[in-house]
């Protein structure tokens, strides 16, 4: 089964997808940011990496998404990529990941890719105010990667707002699910869950107790 957890920038996406994943165990499910997935701009000059567009879809390698969830599905595992936010590229190590019968993947862009809509059987849309949605973004940024209060300010009126209406937004349509106020809606957490554990169970079951 592969959940897809989309909604803006600071929604509370990967709070959800945590409560997920504390609902059963952790060897079995695959957590997958697409944050991760950044196109390496190690090449460009630093200066010219900050002008970059990072809330469009072009500025994500789903190429290597997707070949990497299809060979998950295939029983192969993958080597995900770790992404520096402060240089705008890619570190040099990657993260092993092994196949598992539940795939997380969660982001603000992964409705937008008709190739990754194929992939994904549990779409899950998290929709937050826009003024909390800020705020969440803007301590991420301060606290976890070095930014300044203005460039924060000024790339959220330059792209992200933009952004979000362009493509983030619109992509609600694809969700199965929408959830409300992020991982502050138990009920809807919950309901998601039941049906992850439910899944875990059949496979179990198809696999004598082995997944």
């Amino acid at each position: 089964m592969i959940i897809g957890i989309c909604g803006g920038t600071g929604s509370g996406k990967t709070t959800v997808a945590n409560r997920i994943l504390e609902s059963v165990s952790a060897q079995d499910v695959a957590f997958i940011q697409q944050d991760s997935y950044y196109r390496n701009l190690k090449d460009m000059p630093l200066d010219y990496r900050h002008q970059v567009n990072f809330d469009h879809p072009d500025a994500l390698d789903n190429d290597l998404l997707v070949n990497h969830i299809r060979r998950l599905k295939a029983g192969e595992p993958v080597e995900l990529p770790v992404y520096d936010f402060k240089t705008h590229s890619r570190m040099n190590e990657t993260l092993p990941l092994d196949p598992k019968p539940i795939v997380i993947i969660e982001g603000i862009l992964i409705f937008t890719d008709p190739r990754l809509l194929e992939q994904i059987d549990i779409k899950i849309f998290v929709e937050t105010p826009d003024d909390i949605r800020f705020i969440r973004r803007l301590r991420r940024d301060i606290d976890e990667r070095g930014r300044t209060l203005e460039s924060v300010i000024e790339q959220y009126l330059a792209t992200v707002r933009p952004m979000h209406m362009q493509f983030v937004e619109p992509s609600k349509r694809y969700a199965d699910v929408i959830i409300p106020e992020g991982g502050y809606n138990l009920v809807g957490i919950d309901l998601i869950s039941g049906k992850v554990r439910e899944r875990l169970a059949q496979a179990l079951a198809g696999t004598g107790g082995k997944v």
